[in-house]
């Protein structure tokens, strides 16, 4: 039986255990959203994760939604990166690069030239924030603005940027890249069926055409590391951004899987986040409620390394493990507060808990890298 904290192989990897720290946005680049000093040691203090899986990093300045998050589509973001994986692979560790485009979830003050966000299709995300400055330079959250719908002659230039990207991840030296396809950016609104109206190739009929946009991005990723450097994230059923509720989400969910296991892909992330009351900003947080159908479905269509993400505690992360529901689990916000995770759940030693001010904000160490260890 597998132990939370025994080692993995992931490809040609040896993960030190099971645990995965998961992707989670904290706001701090600095000026032209470039990574420094102060986010390489906030990954290095919590290296003792067996993968390490980095904030959302925007593909191009196209993808730019939300303040101080970082990009790999520069010269000088790319070295900014070279500081955390230096730091990380020098204590040992393993990171992938977590990749997004926003889609439809920016707003126009963030954009170049302050245009449209561009999206699956030109429908707002009517109930949703996006985190920018005002020009205080205030830290406010306001709603997303109504998007341009991607034209179909306009996707080459989407790959253009997407090569670019996990060219620039293998300069910086990380172990692999996650493809963001999940929380209502960009391909998860190309694969709700709801959403998606469009007609063409990309439209929203089939579960082939859903998922071809995110498809062909994988294949660009293919080639450029290598199938064992590529993961994707995916959220089935989740509402979060103002996703509808789409009933073709199971037959999209196996098909994407089918498809990336034949890919052998290193892994498959997923989570299920249910909207919340509010929808407030604290939604990517909850928990998942998948069905054990559906699990077991999921797990006989992608044969590869599969991660689960979504409101674990060590027991029942466990018990995902040994039920074979999973290979990896990830968890999110314990590791904001808790530096030391993978020591203090190997200990039973408490968990610290980080207040929700100190997730996004522009205050240096203060709720980032001054979390102490067990003592």
């Amino acid at each position: 039986m597998s132990s939370l904290f025994n080692t993995y192989a992931l490809g040609t990897r040896r993960l030190q255990n099971r645990i995965v720290m998961a992707p989670m946005t904290r706001s701090r680049t600095s000026t032209g959203d470039i990574p420094n000093a102060l986010m390489a040691t906030y990954y290095a203090q919590r290296v003792s994760a067996g993968l390490i899986i980095t904030e959302a990093t925007d593909v191009s300045a196209f993808s730019n939604g939300y303040a101080c998050t970082p990009g790999i589509y520069t010269a000088e973001q790319t070295q900014g990166w070279r500081l955390v994986t230096d730091r990380v692979h020098r204590h040992g560790g393993t990171v992938f690069l977590q990749i997004w485009h926003v889609g439809r979830m920016a707003h126009h003050t963030m954009l170049p030239d302050g245009e449209a966000p561009r999206g699956a299709t030109d429908e707002r995300a009517g109930q949703s924030d996006v985190f920018i400055y005002d020009s205080d330079g205030s830290a406010v959250f306001v709603r997303a603005d109504t998007p341009r719908k991607i034209e179909t002659e306009e996707v080459a230039g989407l790959f253009d940027e997407f090569t670019l990207a996990f060219r620039n991840a293998k300069a910086a030296e990380f172990d692999g890249v996650e493809i963001h396809g999940a929380n209502g950016y960009l391909f998860d609104q190309f694969m709700n069926s709801t959403l998606n109206t469009r007609t063409d190739q990309y439209g929203g009929q089939t579960p082939q055409t859903r998922t071809r946009l995110l498809l062909d991005v994988v294949d660009i990723a293919i080639r450029e590391l290598g199938t064992d450097k590529v993961g994707v994230r995916v959220s089935p059923f989740g509402k979060f951004n103002s996703m509808p509720s789409d009933p073709f989400a199971e037959e999209t969910l196996l098909y994407l899987c089918s498809e990336l296991s034949r890919r052998e892909i290193a892994y498959l992330h997923v989570v299920y986040q249910p909207l919340p009351a509010g929808n407030t900003v604290d939604s990517e947080f909850n928990e998942f409620n998948l069905s054990d159908d559906l699990v077991r479905k999921v797990r006989e269509a992608f044969q590869g390394t599969l991660i689960w993400c979504g409101g674990f505690d060590k027991q029942s992360a466990q018990a995902a493990l040994d039920e074979g529901w999973a290979d990896l689990i990830a968890f999110g916000r314990p590791f904001i507060a808790n530096p030391d995770l993978v020591d203090r759940m190997t200990n039973n030693w408490p968990l610290a808990e980080a207040h929700h001010c100190a997730f996004y904000t522009r205050d240096g160490e203060k709720g980032y890298t001054d979390f102490p260890y067990f003592e």
